[in-house]
Formats: C-alpha cells, sequence, structure tokens
C-alpha cells in the first residue's frame, strides 16, 4: 500500500482544481494588483473575485475580509491589533488555545496587559459561563478557538458571542481549523473577528485572513504600504489569494458529504483501536468532536516512538500540534483537560482528510497493534508498572 497521511490537521496537500487556478499567477499574469495599468488590474480583478469568495462563506462583505500571509498572523493582528488600538486593558482565552492565540497573549501580558487563561472541563469544551465570569470593566477582548487542532474538540462559540455581545466586548475566533468543515457565518457565530487559513483545506500555503466587523477599533501590525485599504501592507500574495479562493468554493461543495464520511471512519478507527490495544484513552467528548480528529493516549509508550514506528510504515500522524513539534512538554491541551503527563506523552493524533479511505484504516488498524506491544515490551514505563 501507498503512503497513508493521517496528519491533515497540520496541512493538507493542494487539490489539483486549486493548482489549476493558481498556475497563471505564477507565470503570464504577473501584473502587481496595485498598479493602474492593465498589467495590474486585470490581476487585480482575480484576487478581489477571491474576496468575494471568502467573504461569501463567512457571510460578510469583502471589505471585511484582509488578506494575511496566514492564521498566525491573523491571531497576532487581531489580538495586537485589539490591544494596540486599546492602549491598555483586560484579554480572555483558554488554557486549550493554538500557541498562536496564547504566546501572543503572553507577550502582550509581559508588555502590562492583563490576561486571564479560563479552564475546560476533562473534554475539553470551556464553559460558556467561565467567560461570564471571567468578564471585567476593563476586557478589552475574548479569544476563543473553534475547532481545536489537537482533539477536535469544538468549542460552544455562539453561545461565547451572545455573552460578548451583551458585555460589548469585542470576540475573536480562530477559526483556521473549521473554515470550509463546518458553518462559520460570522453573524450566527457573534464573532467580531475570525482567523482562517488556506492550508488546513487544500489550499496553499503561506495564505491566509482575518475577517474584521466594521467598526472594530484595530490597529494594522505591518505598516508602509496601502493594500488592504492600509490594514496589512505588502504586496498581496496573488497566486496564494486566487487558490484560497478556489479552496473555499471546493471545500464548501462537498463540505457535509466529507463530514458524512468521515464521520464514518472516525467511528471505525475508534472502535478498531479500543478492540485491539489495551489501555487506550480517547481523548475528548465523541459528541462535540469534529470527525477528522482522533486523539489517542496510549498507556506505557512514548508517543514520539509510536510515530516514528509508523511512518516506518509508511503512516504518517502526529503527536499533537505540528506547530509544537520538537517540543518534549506534553501536549498543554492534554494537560488542560486534566490528563497525566506521562499518559499525554504517549498521545498520537489522527487527522482524516478528503482522501482517506477505510482500506487504509485497516492497514493503520492491522500495523498499530503490534507496534504498541512491541514498544510496550521495551518501554521502561511497562516495566516499572510489572515491578
Amino acid at each position: 500500500m501507498d503512503g497513508i497521511y493521517l496528519d491533515h490537521n497540520a496541512t493538507t496537500p493542494v487539490r489539483p482544481e486549486v493548482r489549476d487556478r493558481m498556475l497563471p499567477f505564477l507565470g503570464e499574469l504577473f501584473g502587481n494588483p496595485s498598479s493602474a495599468h492593465s498589467f495590474g488590474q486585470e490581476v487585480k480583478v482575480h484576487l478581489e473575485e477571491a474576496r468575494q469568495r471568502i467573504a461569501a462563506q463567512l457571510g460578510a462583505s469583502t471589505a471585511q475580509v484582509v488578506f494575511t500571509s496566514g492564521g498566525t498572523e491573523s491571531d497576532n493582528y487581531a489580538i495586537k491589533g485589539v490591544a494596540f488600538a486599546a492602549g491598555e486593558g483586560h484579554i480572555i482565552t483558554a488554557l486549550t488555545e493554538h500557541p498562536a492565540v496564547l504566546q501572543t497573549v503572553s507577550w502582550l501580558a509581559k508588555k502590562g496587559y492583563e490576561a486571564t487563561y479560563l479552564p475546560v472541563g476533562s473534554s475539553g469544551v470551556l464553559d460558556p459561563d467561565e467567560v461570564r465570569k471571567a468578564l471585567r470593566p476593563d476586557t478589552i477582548l475574548v479569544s476563543i478557538m473553534h475547532l481545536n487542532n489537537e482533539i477536535g474538540t469544538v468549542q460552544p462559540i455562539e453561545e461565547i458571542g451572545a455573552i460578548t455581545k451583551e458585555a460589548g466586548v469585542y470576540f475573536h475566533c480562530d477559526a483556521v481549523q473549521s473554515f470550509g468543515k463546518l458553518p462559520t457565518k460570522v453573524d450566527d457565530l457573534g464573532v467580531d473577528l475570525l482567523s482562517i487559513a488556506a492550508h488546513k483545506i487544500y489550499g496553499p500555503k503561506g495564505v491566509g485572513a482575518l475577517y474584521i466587523r466594521k467598526g472594530v477599533r484595530i490597529d494594522p501590525l505591518i505598516i508602509g504600504g496601502a493594500q488592504e485599504k492600509r490594514r496589512r501592507s505588502g504586496t498581496e500574495n496573488v497566486a496564494g489569494i486566487v487558490g484560497f479562493g478556489e479552496a473555499i468554493v471546493q471545500a464548501e461543495a462537498e463540505r457535509e458529504e466529507v463530514y458524512k464520511r468521515l464521520t464514518g471512519l472516525r467511528q471505525k478507527l475508534v472502535k478498531g483501536i479500543a478492540d485491539r490495544v489495551p489501555e487506550v484513552i480517547i481523548n475528548g467528548d465523541a459528541s462535540r468532536t469534529f470527525p477528522s480528529t482522533v486523539s489517542a493516549s496510549v498507556s506505557h509508550v512514548e508517543g514520539e516512538s509510536l510515530l516514528l514506528s509508523l511512518d516506518m510504515e509508511g503512516i504518517a500522524v502526529s503527536t499533537g500540534s505540528a506547530c509544537s513539534s520538537g517540543s518534549l512538554e506534553p501536549s498543554h491541551v492534554l494537560v488542560a483537560m486534566g490528563i497525566d503527563t506521562v499518559l499525554a506523552q504517549g498521545t498520537l493524533r489522527f487527522s482524516m482528510g478528503r482522501g482517506t479511505t477505510e482500506d487504509q484504516i485497516d492497514h493503520l488498524l492491522d500495523v498499530f497493534p503490534p507496534i504498541v506491544e512491541r514498544l510496550r515490551r521495551m518501554s521502561p514505563l511497562s516495566a516499572s508498572k510489572a515491578c
């Protein structure tokens, strides 16, 4: 069997329709969209068409969509931009957020802003009442992720949005994992700012966007030009943006079908692991987990050893977030859920995508149990248990 890719939460392959749509902008359509001549204006038409496609998926106007280099920049722009515009204040986020949010909030805290990091339950779900209780008169922003990249938990964004709206506090949502996979109409979610990226939905890397609701006070991070209505200076990545626009059209067309198919594959994978591998915990609440993701904590084995052993079998998985690859620390998401740190270090993330098949899951379930058994025999963690 050819290599099996089960790390779609990290990134996805560029789909052929997206690649074909991008190619002219790497060749004959090379003009700068800020130029007044015909070469530039011809390109600008395509850039704005992509903006319209993304805005339509968000239920927003094109004026509210600002292109960036990706999800990390969009998160930084939303959080720092609001903080800089306010000058001071209090920010609320959750312990399970992406590092692009957590580290940005931490950086601002060192600059004199105040921060509250909300706990989550054992399922990884944030109780909206925790947000309500944390609000203060000087709160300027709440930032909560829609779909967790490590365990697939879907947070109650609509309920949180209602709370922040009532309090008159800006609400930012990192929707990098959910855009194109779940409904993300900004008015339904109740968000004021929303981060998205192309490479999670079979688009190119290096391009994303930030939705900014009209009236939000926000300072730009990157200055020096008039691009993006002076909100994000620098010549736009036209090929990437056009690819992003095509990627979201394709993703939306198949979203419900993919969700249904992934639901069946996830059930097969979870049951297969439970039946064939003893002492494994599937993390998160299945009723609130997006079906592409299975986070499995395997006792008495190191996750890195599991990953490398599977890679030798041609199966690509992750021990958590790709952005934290190489870290010896256990996942901050799992620790926040109350999972033992030793067990957390034995966790794998299987993230499926549109190309994942039943045959691939069957093959994984054939090779995974003997790998676990072999590593457990070698593991000092198992030896200490036997003693």
